[in-house]
């Protein structure tokens, strides 16, 4: 059976987990945001040069033409390595929530198996019905988070879809122009 005091230390544990996670995702963003703010500011200078290189207004604009694709494929990266840092951070929550709720599932069957065990002679329809309830519940649940895995699955391809078609079609339109 579990102990109070059990109880409440696996919530401290998780809390502490999931604040840990977390930090460790905004430490990551943080240093994709650095770099990238420091890519961006030598990309800008380098860019300033290339303008101020420029003998005439042609020059001028087959530079910023030739500009103006870098920077869409850096944003795009920039973007994906946002979504796989989201995604990494989702993932190591989504693994240690079902690991908690196995356990706490384990836990409260055996506290329901131990109750049903000192159930009175003839209560055998109530026994089993309360152990269909717990395993209907158990079942439903594990459908339930299939399906929010199989939706977050779709959605992270949508948007990898999404990205891949938004630089084919800037790449074939920086082309035609």
């Amino acid at each position: 059976m579990i102990k109070p005091e059990e109880f409440a230390k696996t919530g401290v544990d998780f809390t502490f987990f999931f604040a840990n996670t977390a930090f460790d995702a905004f430490e990551s963003l943080i240093l994709l945001n650095m770099a990238t703010a420091r890519s961006a500011f030598e990309l800008s200078l380098s860019n300033l040069n290339a303008i101020l290189g420029a003998k005439d207004l042609n020059a001028l604009v087959a530079v910023q033409k030739e500009l103006t694709g870098p920077s869409l494929e850096k944003s795009i990266d920039y973007s994906r390595k946002v979504i796989d840092i989201a995604a990494e951070t989702k993932g190591k929550l989504a693994k240690e929530v079902e690991a908690k709720v196995a356990t706490a599932n384990a836990q409260v069957s055996q506290i329901v198996e131990k109750a049903l065990a000192a159930a009175p002679a003839g209560s055998e329809v109530a026994v089993a019905a309360v152990k269909s309830a717990i395993k209907t519940a158990g079942e439903t649940l594990d459908g339930i988070n299939k399906a929010a895995k199989q939706v977050a699955q779709a959605a992270e391809a949508s948007v990898s879809a999404a990205t891949e078609a938004t630089l084919k079609a800037a790449t074939a339109a920086q082309k035609a122009a």
